[in-house]
């Protein structure tokens, strides 16, 4: 049989291991063709429990058990797809960017995890015995020799791109016998030094694909479209002649030929697919057909005639029990989140994704940035000397794995650019990869950040770039050649979802609607990759004792591992959010924007509901026109059905679908914005009664404090520690900051100057003109710098108001974590209920998707469950809460923390496991809180987020809830 040839000189036949270190491709493998899911040729899945043998070395064991006849009697078994370290035998291991093995290329380590594994099957009675069939490997990491019947197949790297091996001659019907050596380390280790897990192993699909004479082999479906005439021409190059049937679009064409029809374009907002067939003599093949067309116009990435903004995540493949073995149900999944979460498009991190997730690409819309599978980031260390990429011994490997990936994913319409891979340097190896993908297709654009000066690329692209550079980069006034001035920009990574954040995406999101230059970003990324484990919840780097590792680097997802979407996500959705609805709630109207590219606004729905106190008291339709795309209406609310009790009324307006969708049910929540109709007024309060000073206590109105400390002991009868200053938090990932900014790394210089261990330094306590005073100074050892405090208590006879007043003293030149009071309450404290910001979690630059409202919870579900706790599950602009029998009321507005631990043992913990519920809840009342930002890798809070040291007072009335 042949296909289309491989770029590259053939590899020679691999000796017994030499092939381990050769820095070839392979050998043995056909040449790379389009994947397509299914046709009327047989197939049979390979997929299932393996026979497995596990050994230290790369030539521990011989080829023996490849032989005819061998019998693997003490072997253990594995599941294929999967990867034998998540299966018992051997350990995963996790760096982001070192080689964990001494670099000296092609060279790897003697110690090389080897795993023999062997699988017999029989062929159905009816699999025909025309014609030959190919042996199909989808995703082996990272380096594999096939024998079939004990016939020597060949050998590949390449671990995430497909290999094919023709082996009809072989087979039997009955005992067949396949045998496949995977190594752990070999050369192509060099070539895929991505941020994530190593984990060896058959961990996609294997599959036994019968080519009937006459059978289709490559093909290739050209599918533009003319925007201006609304016109499509099609054309299927196929290597093997035949016909192109598109009954819905009457088309009967030959292979080859080109028609032109009237047809609706393949968009991500509008994923109009056609279904064809392309029938060659002895197979037909269905065909999904998208028509749009990808051009670089007037600077800007456009498709099918319009510049598109990229609201895009990356996306490494993850489950936590199955690693990169993904499952379709799983696919799916992800797919669907990102649809419901108003996300357009995927940046496959950092290569080609199993290709049924292309096709739920092609089905649901998502634009896609198809990443080859390279990544040479560990020569960083050395000045990136030996890199592979500017080595011309390298270059045909890296000419096959470009290959491997744009002929395996050439026919999918949601793929608009290749990218060459990423952090692998500069080099002649990445040009030569450059000028054959564009040789082979010139209906993309080509991507690689790394090409700073945008030789062989057509976007400028960029990653954790701060804000202030990318709005000069907007202005086109960042420098460069005058060929990358030019081009678009985009982001391709961004907003470092690690931990709590990332903070500042709606100010990125914010430069990139105000710049045509900026077509957009990817955050990093999609998913936390914890693996579930017994002893932590979710294992990182580090727990399986990798002599080299990056903790918990790998958890920096927008969902946890279960894929739970984290608060980054729910907030990454309101920013991004395809409906811009602007107003103000006194003067009675609303501005409604399409934001969307191509969608005008016929499937949504617009709702209004008008709240007092953060209760609903009247909703109905809001006529909005089907506005085109960038087009905008002023639409007019109806007269406020009730006059408010207080200024705190509001107007929600909802933008939700219209009917249900192949992504999203009837209802769903697109948009949406609350409008105040006045601001809100704090508690009324006016201080009557005195304090009464007792042999141990003194009381005023329901407050017992001791009469030495001055410390709040009870509201009435609900007992209460503290409340006393606090400044502390455990600090985030993104506080923590990234080893290669240690100037900016709050969470540290924080723990160097003390702050983690203030001590509370008793001036006076005095009562006198209806007030309880207590005089403070919070400061931390060993430095002369610290906190003025003063606690003033007042009582109007049955509720107890304090005012904290602080005033700084001594130099400070680090931003506070964090500034108010914490108290403690019983244990029993259980159920919350609060008027503020909702439902989930909320900081100065991470509370867009908070919404305003009345909200109930328990303590347990207030906490956000990142892999490595840390600060989390304040809620922002609270003015009501109530707790454990406690009303707590804010002047002005408070961030609002519950937890059955304290910030000490949050601080301390590793994993999730390591937090054990006391016998006290805690709960912080914060005047500020410092922003979030993203410097786990990336730039830290903007200056207008940040909580600097400066004179403050604030204010809470506390009142016991009746019975």
């Amino acid at each position: 049989m042949s296909f289309r040839t491989s770029p590259g000189p053939p590899a020679s036949p691999p000796s017994a291991t030499g092939h381990v270190e050769d820095v070839s491709p392979g050998s043995g493998a056909l040449p790379p063709r389009a994947w397509y899911a299914s046709s009327d040729a047989r197939s049979l899945s390979l997929n299932g429990r393996w026979d497995f043998r596990l050994s230290p070395t790369a030539d521990a064991e011989d080829d023996s058990f490849a032989a005819e006849g061998y019998e693997p009697g003490g072997w253990a078994e594995v599941q294929v797809p999967g990867h034998w370290v998540l299966q018992g035998h051997g350990s995963p291991a996790y760096t982001n960017h070192l080689y964990p093995f001494p670099v000296d290329p092609p060279r790897v380590p003697t110690e090389n995890p080897t795993g023999d594994h062997l699988r017999r099957f029989d062929l159905p009675p009816d699999w025909p015995a025309d014609g030959g069939t190919v042996l199909r490997f989808d995703g082996v990491e990272s380096c594999a020799r096939v024998w079939l019947n004990g016939t020597d197949l060949g050998d590949f790297k390449g671990s995430r791109l497909p290999h094919e091996f023709a082996v009809g001659h072989l087979l039997r019907p009955g005992g067949n016998v396949l045998a496949v050596r995977v190594h752990q380390w070999s050369a192509g280790s060099y070539l895929e030094d991505q941020d994530q897990w190593w984990l060896p192993g058959i961990f996609r699909d294997v599959t036994l694909l019968h080519r009937p004479p006459g059978g289709a082999l490559d093909f290739f479906v050209h599918a533009a479209y003319d925007h201006r005439q609304g016109l499509g021409t099609l054309r299927v190059d196929s290597d093997v002649d035949g016909r192109v049937l598109v009954p819905a679009l009457d088309i009967e064409v030959g292979t080859g030929t080109p028609v032109t029809v009237p047809v609706l374009p393949w968009t991500a907002e509008t994923p109009r697919l056609y279904d064809g067939e392309l029938v060659t003599e002895g197979e037909r093949v269905p065909l999904r057909i998208g028509f749009r067309t990808v051009e670089l116009h007037d600077g800007l990435i456009e498709v099918n005639g319009r510049p598109v903004l990229f609201k895009g995540v990356n996306r490494h493949e993850w489950h936590p029990q199955k690693g990169r073995a993904l499952d379709p149900e799983t696919m799916l999944a992800d797919v669907l989140l990102m649809k419901r979460h108003n996300i357009n498009a995927v940046r496959t991190s950092h290569y080609p994704p199993h290709p049924a997730f292309l096709d739920l690409c092609d089905t649901y819309g998502l634009w896609v940035v198809d990443e080859c599978d390279l990544e040479t980031h560990g020569f960083t260390e050395q000045a990136w000397r030996d890199n592979p990429v500017d080595d011309d011994r390298w270059t045909p490997a890296l000419l096959d794995r470009a290959a491997r990936m744009v002929e395996r994913d050439k026919n999918h319409p949601s793929v608009v650019l290749w990218s060459l891979g990423n952090e692998a340097g500069t080099g002649r190896g990445l040009t030569a990869m450059a000028e054959w993908i564009r040789a082979r297709d010139g209906s993309r654009l080509l991507h690689y950040e790394g090409d700073h000066d945008c030789r062989d690329t057509d976007v400028y692209s960029r990653m954790y770039a701060d804000h202030a550079e990318v709005e000069r980069i907007g202005r086109r006034q960042d420098g460069g050649g005058p060929k990358r001035r030019r081009l678009p920009f985009i982001l391709c990574e961004y907003g470092h979802a690690m931990g709590n954040g990332p903070g500042g995406i709606a100010d990125y999101q914010r430069l990139f609607t105000s710049y045509d230059r900026l077509q957009g970003g990817f955050v990093w990324e999609w998913i936390d990759h914890g693996i579930e484990d017994e002893r932590h919840g979710f294992a990182y780097g580090g727990d399986f004792g990798e002599e080299l590792h990056d903790g918990n680097f790998v958890c920096d997802g927008l969902l946890f591992p279960d894929r739970t979407p984290s608060p980054g996500l729910v907030e990454y959705k309101k920013v991004i959010e395809p409906v811009r609805i602007d107003g103000s709630g006194p003067d009675g109207t609303v501005r409604v924007t399409n934001g969307y590219d191509f969608a005008d606004l016929s499937h949504l729905a617009f709702a209004w509901s008008y709240q007092v106190d953060g209760e609903s008291v009247e909703s109905g339709p809001l006529a909005v026109p089907a506005l085109a795309p960038g087009a905008s209406a002023e639409v007019e609310l109806p007269a406020p059905p009730v006059d408010p009790q207080d200024a705190g009324a509001q107007w929600t307006v909802r933008a939700v679908l219209a009917e249900e969708t192949a992504w999203g049910p009837r209802g769903h929540v697109v948009a949406w914005t609350q409008l105040l109709v006045g601001e809100p007024v704090p508690p009324p309060f006016a201080p009557s009664a005195a304090p009464v000073l007792g042999e141990r206590v003194v009381t005023l109105g329901p407050g017992t404090f001791d009469a030495r400390t001055g410390a709040l002991l009870a509201v009435g009868g609900v007992e209460v520690t503290g409340p006393r200053l606090d400044v502390w938090r455990a600090p985030t990932d993104n506080d923590n900051g990234a080893h290669w900014q240690p100037d900016a790394r709050h969470g540290p210089l924080w723990r160097a100057l003390g702050l983690h261990r203030m001590q509370h330094r008793l001036d006076a306590v005095e009562t006198g003109d209806g007030f309880l005073t207590v005089r403070t100074r919070v400061a931390p050892a060993a430095r002369d710098l610290g906190l003025g405090t003063v606690y003033r208590w007042s009582s109007d006879g049955t509720r107890l108001r304090l005012t904290v007043s602080v005033v700084p003293e001594g130099r400070w030149t680090l931003p506070l974590p964090r500034l108010g009071v914490r108290l403690g309450l019983a244990g029993s404290a259980d159920r919350v209920s609060w008027l503020g910001g909702g439902p989930g979690e909320g900081y100065p630059d991470t509370r867009s998707a908070c919404v305003n409202g009345r909200w109930e919870s328990t303590v347990d579900a207030m906490q956000t469950p990142y892999v490595r706790p840390q600060e989390n599950g304040a809620r922002p602009g609270v003015r009501r809460a109530e707790i454990g029998g406690l009303r707590i009321e804010g002047d002005p507005a408070f961030w609002f923390t519950a937890r059955r631990w304290t910030t000490e043992q949050l601080d301390a913990a590793e994993h999730r496991a390591d937090l054990r519920p006391g016998d006290t809840v805690w709960v912080n009342l914060d005047h500020g809180q410092q922003g979030i930002g993203s410097q786990s890798c990336g730039p830290g809070a903007l200056p207008r987020y940040q909580l600097r040291a400066a004179t403050a007072e604030f204010s809470f009335v506390f009142s016991e809830i009746p019975d």
